[in-house]
């Protein structure tokens, strides 16, 4: 009678990228400031700084503001998308859920309807979107990339369709208004608010409740997660449906700041999200990421861009700047990564440490 012996996998032979799990016997200060979210703040804090003394007009309020506008779209997304990814899947479908949204709160308006009512209306539709979504992936069993991918084009060719190459730009001056807003004497938009109450309802999701433990164990691990008592498929459900609720939001915001309704508003908006989100700290792979490193991560794209937009560099060469910015953070992630594996010997133990020296 013979026995077999199972072997663990060799990096040749495994077709998934290692997982990596905090360490708890590192103090708490190391597991605190020495992370990548911590080090998007701090390159965030660098940039912001330089740019205060070097760049003309940078250290006005008013650039504060507008930088703070600008960004508003991506950085409401980018809190369930964080979610959403840090689930091992993907919502490429974003900006066309903005485009509907926006046609949506257009045609409503040119009919008449209250631009209140049709806020809630375009809320709905965002959510059903998201729903729709949510239903191929976890139902029928569809992969994120390809129906994202998908209904990026559906919900795109559906706002475009509706309103055709027209634009609706007659809104009432209260709701425009409201859009642009500051808070008392400052220069920091109103719109702020509802980003900071998003943000600390998604962030007690995520990081203090079971649900957002169960997201972490889904990213690391679906059928584990599963045998453990986490409910995969309706977790990833109630992710997508947040994904385009939020992105609804997100295109009142954009409808009513600039004051116009098109099917091709924030065109391209996806690419931003995502490429925020991972610079953020959130592996692509899923069961890793935090949002304070999200949102100083979707900052930094926007600190950077607006001090290179007032020194008149082209939007070209500042989406060139980012994209080599994301790459590094990836191939930077990646390295350490590969460092920690060759301090780490067989069985998990540390090259030099305790256990070699009793060998």
């Amino acid at each position: 009678m013979t026995t077999a012996t199972m072997n663990p996998p060799t990096p040749a032979q495994s077709s998934t990228p290692a997982r990596v799990y905090k360490d708890y016997g590192q103090p708490l200060w190391r597991r605190v400031l020495l992370t990548r979210e911590m080090a998007i703040i701090g390159l965030l804090v660098v940039v912001a700084v330089v740019s205060f003394f070097t760049v003309k007009g940078f250290s006005q309020p008013v650039t504060l503001g507008y930088l703070l506008l600008d960004v508003m779209p991506i950085l409401l997304i980018a809190l369930p998308m964080t979610l959403v990814i840090i689930t091992g899947e993907i919502d490429l479908s974003v900006a066309s859920v903005v485009g509907l949204s926006s046609v949506t709160l257009g045609i409503l308006n040119q009919a008449g309807v209250d631009v209140g009512i049709g806020i809630v209306v375009c809320i709905l539709v965002g959510a059903v979107a998201g729903a729709i979504n949510g239903f191929l992936i976890t139902v029928v069993g569809l992969p994120s990339l390809a129906v994202t991918i998908g209904t990026l084009a559906l919900y795109r060719g559906l706002a475009v369709g509706l309103l055709g190459t027209t634009a609706v730009t007659d809104w009432p001056k209260f709701w425009t208004d409201l859009a642009k807003a500051k808070i008392g004497g400052t220069t920091i938009p109103v719109v702020v608010i509802l980003f900071v109450v998003l943000a600390i309802v998604f962030a007690v999701l995520l990081h203090f409740t079971p649900f957002g433990r169960g997201i972490y164990s889904i990213g690391l691990s679906a059928e584990a997660a599963s045998f453990s008592g986490v409910h995969v498929n309706r977790t990833k459900f109630i992710l997508f449906m947040l994904t385009g609720t939020v992105s609804a939001i997100a295109g009142i915001y954009y409808t009513l700041r600039f004051g116009s309704a098109r099917g091709d508003n924030a065109t391209g908006l996806e690419l931003q999200v995502i490429a925020a989100v991972l610079l953020g700290g959130v592996s692509i792979f899923g069961g890793r990421g935090a949002l304070h490193g999200v949102i100083a991560g979707v900052l930094l794209i926007g600190v950077l861009s607006s001090a290179l937009r007032l020194v008149n560099v082209t939007s070209d060469v500042i989406n060139i700047i980012t994209g080599v910015l994301l790459v590094l953070s990836v191939v930077a992630a990646s390295f350490l990564a590969w460092l920690r594996s060759k301090r780490v010997g067989p069985g998990g133990r540390k090259h030099g440490g305790a256990s070699a020296a009793k060998a």
